[in-house]
């Protein structure tokens, strides 16, 4: 992991681009680039969205259950957006907008 940025300013960073993400393709795409393909690992990842979100970084638009088993059969989808804070806290770590 030499070389990535922490986790969860990766994550915030993935949403400068001001478009809506659902949380199991975000998952996705940090797990493969934090080779965290595991159960534990995707959770991980997913808890941090939540908290970015918890934190006033991040605002679900949309929820859906998930029945196709994307992510996890039975759990809910989210679909996130950067909030005003989330790109005034993500300059502040002097992360760029795409």
């Amino acid at each position: 992991m030499a070389g990535l940025r922490p986790i969860k300013f990766r994550l915030l960073e993935l949403f400068t681009d001001e478009k809506e993400h659902w949380n199991n393709e975000i998952v996705t795409q940090m797990q493969k680039e934090y080779n965290m393909n595991s159960n534990f690992g995707r959770d991980s990842i997913n808890f941090d969205i939540l908290e970015l979100a918890s934190g006033g970084m991040l605002k679900s638009v949309e929820s859906k259950v998930d029945e196709d088993g994307v992510y996890k059969k039975g759990f809910l989808l989210h679909k996130y957006v950067i909030t005003d804070f989330g790109k005034v806290r993500s300059s502040d770590a002097c992360l760029e907008y795409v």
